[in-house]
Order: C-alpha cells, then structure tokens, then sequence
C-alpha cells in the first residue's frame, strides 16, 4: 500500500513540475516582449527635440576634468559649453567645443557614430529572469559589443531593470567577468557601465551614464578611468 502511495505522489509531483515549469516558460516570454516594447519606446522618442544640460565629470589616471554643456536643436547652434572644469569658458574654447560637435552631428547623421543602442546591447533571445517585486522586473542578458572586440565574447555580462508602472527600462549594468583585450597591447582588468533613464510625458531620456574601467595599454601604461555624465533641465520643444 505504501509503494502505490508513494509511486502515486511520484506522479503528482511529476505534473506539478512540468506545470510549474510551463509558467515560467510562459512568463520569461511575457516579460521579453515588455522589454521589448521598451526598447522600441526607446527608440521611438525623439532626443533631437529636447533640450537638457549634461553635467560630465572625467578621472584619467588623475587627470580631473569637467565641464557644463547646453544642448538647444533648435538654435543656430545646437551646443553650448557653458562651463569647463568649473570656470567660464574662452571664446576660442567656444568655438572648438561647437566644432567638435558639429563634427559628431554629421558624423551621426552619416551613421558614423558609435553610440550604442538598445536593441545592439540587450540580446533578447539571452534574457533571464534574476528577481521581481510590485514594481520592477530585474532580467541579465549576455552582452556583446562590436567595438570592444572579439575578444570580449562571453567576457561581459549585463543586467537591466524595468519599471513596471511606467514601462520602461530604467538601468543598464554592463561589467566583464574576465580580463579581455579590446585591441592589441591594451588589456583590460575591470569594466562597469551604468545608464540610467528617466521617463517624462512617456518618452524614455538619458539621466545618467556611469564609466568605470582598469587595466594596461602597451604592457606598462595603467588605465585607471572613471566618467558620469549627468542629464536634466530637460524640456520638450516640439508641437
């Protein structure tokens, strides 16, 4: 009688499993077309009619600098340095800035520019569930990125949160696992990217991109580098 009992909870337990198991299958997929949604929120706003201020802060090795840039698309000049490394720009340091950036304007409007993009970065197909609560969704996903080399492959791991009420993708964590070298005499030890987002009016807006990284360049020059650019002030100026 026992051994019928417990063959009979054998097979409950079988069921249950394979329930179970169908759930999550039938979550994940939920949870990857939000993500999905997301993404084309993302790509769907259009930063080129918003106006904001970027706070950036660089450490090289040491080297300090910072500075305080005005972006208005629809001015004559679209970008304004309005501070650099805490004092009142030059004329000549003006123009150079404005330059520059004109520079990597055309550069992107020729599909030149290497900035990365959501649907580049987040491999959907690679997504995994890590924690959920009421109001966000935590997921990792393998990352490759082009023009850290090919070397980087399955060297870099990445983590995203979306919010929930607002559907969105709210953070980015990028970080190697492994040292890798994304060009040759250049290896790096230690990687961290964060990019924080903020949703206004349901358009999805840079708030903040964190840079960590260490290694060496030609077996005997450190790389020891840290930059956060902070975005606000930001203001909608289309119809």
């Amino acid at each position: 009688m026992m051994k019928k009992y417990y063959l009979l909870l054998l097979c409950f337990g079988g069921f249950f499993n394979v329930i179970a198991t169908e759930n999550t299958t039938s979550e994940l997929a939920s949870f990857k077309k939000k993500v999905n949604r997301a993404i084309i929120k993302f790509e769907n706003t259009d930063k080129a009619l918003w106006s904001y201020t970027i706070s950036r802060h660089e450490n090289e090795e040491g080297d300090i600098s910072s500075s305080i840039e005005q972006h208005s698309p629809l001015s004559n000049e679209k970008w304004l340095l309005k501070q650099i490394n805490g004092q009142s720009p030059t004329k000549k340091q003006i123009k150079k800035f404005a330059k520059k950036k004109r520079d990597q304007d055309n550069a992107e409007t020729q599909g030149k520019n290497m900035q990365l993009k959501f649907r580049e970065l987040i491999n959907l197909e690679s997504l995994s569930l890590v924690s959920i609560d009421n109001n966000h969704i935590v997921m990792a996903f393998d990352v490759y990125i082009k023009k850290l080399g090919k070397d980087s492959i399955g060297k870099l791991q990445g983590q995203l949160i979306y919010q929930k009420n607002k559907q969105f993708i709210e953070k980015i964590t990028i970080w190697n696992n492994a040292e890798f070298s994304p060009m040759f005499t250049a290896n790096i030890t230690d990687l961290a990217l964060t990019f924080t987002f903020v949703n206004i009016d349901d358009a999805v807006l840079a708030k903040q991109n964190e840079m960590k990284m260490k290694g060496n360049f030609a077996y005997f020059t450190e790389i020891n580098e840290t930059s956060q650019d902070n975005f606000s002030d930001y203001l909608y100026l289309g119809k």
